[in-house]
C-alpha cells in the first residue's frame, strides 16, 4: 500500500516552485489560485527571498499550492494521505475533502491567523535531536516548553517563547545530541495559538466538507479519519494542539505500509521515514524530475 504524505512549514527553500510551473497547465491554475486568495503565489514561489517566504501568512498558502501542484501530476494509486502540520490541508484536498480552492482559501486564513497569534509576544520552535521519548517531553514540560511536534525517528520539536528556548540551548534533554534553533516565526501547535483556533472556527463554517476518498490518517493521533467534517474539526484544533507524526508512522506500518511518495516540497518526511520505517521504499519530490521515480514506484504497486 502506498501512503502519500504533504510535508508543512519550513520545508520551502526560494524559488522552489519555478520548475514545477513549466508542467501542462499548473501556471494557469497558479494564476487562478493566486487571485482567489489574493497572494501571487508565482512570484513567492519563484522571486522571493528566504526572509520572505518565512513569513506563516506566505509560507503555508505556498506550501499547500505546491503539494497540490505535485498531487495532480501524480494522479491516483494511493491508499492512505496524510500531512504534517499545514500539509493536513494539502492531504485533506487531495482526498477529496475540500476543493483545492477551498483549501487555499482555508490556509490562508490560518497563515494569517498565526502570523497575528505570533506577533503578540517573541516565541520560536527548536528541533530536539536524540534522546529517550519520554525524558524529553519530561525535560521541555519542566522548562515550561511545549513538545509541539513529536515526529518520531528521534526529533521532537520544542516550542515556547524566545527566553525558555534559550535555556533549553544550554540546558539540553538528559541524552539527546543537540537542540538546533527552526526558522519559524512562532510556537505553532501550542497555546500560544489559541487566538487562531478562533478565527479558523468562523472560517470552517463556510465549508461543505466531503467525507475522504481514502484513508486520512490524522496527526491528531494518528487515527483513520473517516468523517470530512471531522476532518475540517481537526484541521481547525490542530494549530493549538501538538503533531503526533510519530502516531501517524505507526499507523502506516499498521496499514501495511510498501511505499511513501511525499508531495513538494519533499525531504523531511521521508527522512524520518528512512529511519522509522526501515525497507519501506520513499520518493520525495522536490522537483518535477522525480515524478519518474514516483510513477515507477506507482506502476509497481498497480502491477
Amino acid at each position: 500500500m502506498l501512503v502519500l504524505v504533504a510535508p508543512g512549514q519550513g520545508a520551502q527553500t526560494p524559488g522552489f516552485l519555478t520548475p514545477w510551473l513549466d508542467l501542462p497547465g499548473a501556471a494557469e491554475r497558479v494564476a487562478a489560485w493566486s487571485e482567489a486568495i489574493e497572494l501571487d503565489l508565482a512570484h513567492y514561489g519563484t522571486k522571493a527571498d528566504a526572509d520572505e517566504i518565512r513569513d506563516t501568512a506566505v509560507a503555508q498558502p505556498l506550501l499547500v499550492a505546491a503539494g497540490l501542484l505535485s498531487a495532480s501530476a501524480l494522479g491516483t494509486g494511493f491508499g492512505a494521505v496524510s500531512g504534517h502540520s499545514v500539509g493536513e490541508i494539502t492531504a485533506a484536498a487531495y482526498a477529496g475533502v475540500l476543493s483545492d480552492v477551498d483549501a487555499l482559501t482555508f490556509v490562508r486564513t490560518r497563515g494569517r491567523a498565526m502570523a497575528e497569534a505570533a506577533a503578540v509576544i517573541p516565541t520560536g520552535m527548536s528541533a530536539v535531536l536524540g534522546g529517550d521519548q519520554d525524558v524529553v517531553v519530561a525535560h521541555l514540560e519542566k522548562l515550561g516548553l511545549t513538545p509541539a511536534n513529536i515526529n518520531g525517528a528521534g526529533q521532537i520539536v520544542a516550542a515556547g517563547t524566545m527566553e525558555q528556548l534559550a535555556v533549553l540551548s544550554e540546558d539540553k534533554p538528559e541524552g539527546s545530541m543537540k537542540v538546533v534553533p527552526l526558522k519559524v516565526a512562532g510556537a505553532f501547535h501550542t497555546e500560544h495559538m489559541a487566538p487562531a483556533v478562533t478565527t479558523l472556527e468562523a472560517a470552517a463554517r463556510a465549508l461543505t466538507p466531503a467525507d475522504p476518498s481514502v484513508a486520512y490518517v490524522s496527526n491528531k493521533d494518528g487515527q483513520v479519519v473517516a468523517s470530512g467534517a471531522d476532518v475540517v474539526a481537526r484541521l481547525v484544533g490542530q494549530v493549538a494542539n501538538p503533531v503526533r507524526w510519530d502516531l501517524c508512522m505507526e499507523t502506516f506500518a499498521e496499514l501495511g505500509v510498501t511505499g511513501i511518495v511525499e508531495l513538494c516540497p519533499g525531504g523531511t518526511l521521508t527522512g524520518l521515514a528512512k529511519r522509522a520505517l526501515k525497507g519501506v521504499p520513499s520518493v520525495a519530490l522536490k522537483t518535477p524530475e522525480d515524478l519518474d521515480k514516483a510513477a515507477a514506484l506507482l506502476a509497481e504497486h498497480a502491477a
